[in-house]
């Protein structure tokens, strides 16, 4: 069973104690800073925000004599800085929960309770980023296809997108050089990802060999 370092009554914090608490909170801000760091898409901002707020969260908890529910009020008040806050992806929100839980056991004396925790998670989100769980990303594409104007754009490849893709949306469509021809934007999810080069080369044959842009679809900030 897990149990705190800290006595829950109004003796004097001890030197010993503190210090065990805020090196363990350093300790775990960094291993939570590292595991984040392991999806490679990252700032040094935001990587050592994750080091100091298990250690900033600690010495607010201690500061009102272990008190969870006073400690969670107060903390409440730093929430304030949000609005002069970039938004964060759901990944950075997560991660800032995440620290912030981490120092909420630390600051109550749990040292054991959040190392297991934070080896649990850590080890958990790895395994998932690792695995690619979730991701949906891999074949979707941003196409963009010129065509001269005497080709109707609204059904001219029909039976290539059934024939490689699993969707298609038209989003927009433009006209270029002078009006003579047509650019034509398009989200896709292809069927199959070796088929790529087949797929715009039969588009090739049908729009006269101009120009095709097919390029990675960047990825949005996710949203919880």
């Amino acid at each position: 069973m897990f149990t705190s370092i800290l006595t829950t009554t109004t003796e004097a914090l001890s030197v010993t104690n503190a210090i065990v608490c805020m090196v363990s909170s350093l300790a775990l801000g960094i291993a939570i800073a590292l595991t984040y760091m392991y999806s490679k898409k990252y700032t040094k901002n935001f990587v050592v925000t994750l080091v100091l707020m298990p250690l900033l969260v600690q010495l607010v908890i201690m500061m009102v004599n272990g008190n969870l529910g006073t400690g969670v009020a107060v903390m409440g008040a730093f929430s304030l800085v949000r609005f002069r806050s970039v938004p964060g992806s759901s990944k950075e929100i997560s991660f800032i929960f995440f620290a912030m839980a981490v120092g909420i056991a630390t600051g109550m004396g749990f040292i054991t309770f959040a190392a297991a925790a934070t080896a649990a998670i850590c080890l958990v989100f790895m395994a998932l980023y690792k695995s690619g769980f979730g991701d949906n990303t891999a074949s979707e594409r941003s196409l963009k296809i010129t065509i001269p104007e005497n080709l109707d754009y609204t059904n001219v490849f029909d039976d290539l997108f059934e024939k490689y893709l699993k969707s298609s949306d038209l989003l927009k469509v433009k006209t270029t050089n002078l009006g003579s021809m047509f650019e034509l934007h398009y989200d896709v999810v292809l069927k199959n990802l070796e088929e790529e080069k087949a797929l715009l080369d039969d588009i090739r044959c049908r729009n006269g060999n101009l120009t095709i842009i097919c390029s990675r679809k960047h990825a949005q900030n996710e949203e919880l």
